[in-house]
């Protein structure tokens, strides 16, 4: 079965096709970094507006990349949800033409499944049981995955998702939009002086919370100033790797689950990574990324979702809807 996906839930426009016998075909990825960079953040009408422009030559470019045409495809899969309504509502629209046209199959994926099972995409991908970390600009939350399709919330954000702490720290500080890598970068020249608080890792629990920590940052560049900048980032990197890694060993531990799977844009931090590869080597469980480029949105995580939805028989009627909400665990299983 080939599927395209479609992926525009935010400021990324992505497009794949998929095969279920033969793996990811070809796949190709627009972002709107550039566009939305003089603001310090996404602007929802802009990111409409930009998806509209790039999303059907994309659709032709990765077509021609995978030597195939539009009536070979069996499905089209998309992002329905959580999102940007406008920019959700611009691929669903795209995505339910081409499945009218072509009297094809089609399913809305949610766009967290999608991250979710990205590192199932690469080689020797584990199978469920595992606890799956989603970290992102948007969402900081372990589930614990028994199957496809069957998703247990463990613990979730009770304010800013890590993403969004990295996007504000960099802000304050007057680095560039997305603030991830900018601090990251910024962090390498830095030493880890600071005694930020690592929130939430002192009680029972897997919530998360990065409000504060974003507040003892701010505190701290006010107090020394633009030449601690380095020193600043790194430590907050620090605190937020840390208890990113106790959060996820605790989930292991008290699901008694023995693989942990990390997926979204934060997922390619490269000290995350460490974390939690030595975590896993001293601890026995098993840890698994994908490759850094499927980290974030992209149309590979769509097509690859939907297509394990489409194969097992699921799709959706004709009446396009989006989701600027959604809920994981409303999900249905996957046979």
């Amino acid at each position: 079965m080939k599927v395209l996906g479609i992926e525009t839930s935010c400021d990324e426009t992505g497009v794949a096709v998929y095969d279920t016998a033969a793996g990811l075909v070809a796949h190709a990825l627009y972002s709107q970094v550039g566009l939305h960079e003089e603001y310090g953040g996404v602007v929802p009408e802009l990111a409409s507006r930009d998806h509209v422009l790039k999303l059907v030559p994309l659709i032709r470019e990765t077509l021609a990349d995978a030597g195939i045409g539009l009536g070979e495809l069996d499905g089209i899969a998309y992002t329905a949800g959580p999102g940007l309504i406008g920019a959700l509502l611009v691929g669903a629209g795209v995505a339910r033409a081409l499945a009218f046209a072509l009297g094809k199959p089609a399913i809305g994926v949610h766009h967290m499944e999608g991250h979710l099972l990205a590192p199932l995409l690469e080689a020797g991908a584990p199978k469920p049981p595992f606890v799956a970390l989603l970290v992102s600009g948007g969402h900081t939350m372990l589930m614990a995955v028994d199957a496809i399709g069957r998703y247990r919330l463990l613990g979730d954000t009770l304010d800013d998702a890590a993403g969004e702490a990295f996007d504000k720290t960099a802000k304050l500080m007057g680095l560039p939009y997305p603030g991830g890598p900018a601090i990251a970068k910024l962090a390498e020249t830095g030493r880890d002086r600071f005694d930020f608080p690592r929130p939430m890792t002192d009680r029972p629990g897997l919530d998360f919370s990065f409000s504060g920590l974003k507040t003892q940052v701010l505190l701290a560049y006010r107090a020394h100033g633009p030449e601690a900048a380095a020193d600043i980032a790194r430590s907050f990197e620090e605190a937020v790797v840390e208890t990113l890694a106790t959060k996820c060993r605790r989930a292991l531990r008290e699901t008694g689950m023995r693989t942990l799977v990390v997926a979204g844009g934060v997922g390619a931090n490269l000290k995350l990574r460490a974390a939690l590869e030595g975590a896993a080597r001293r601890e026995g469980f098993r840890v698994a990324f994908p490759r850094p480029e499927f980290c974030t949105d992209n149309g590979a995580m769509i097509a690859f979702a939907g297509a394990l939805r489409l194969r097992a028989g699921l799709h959706d009627e004709a009446p396009i809807r989006v989701f600027p909400r959604w809920d994981l665990e409303g999900l249905p299983a996957v046979a």
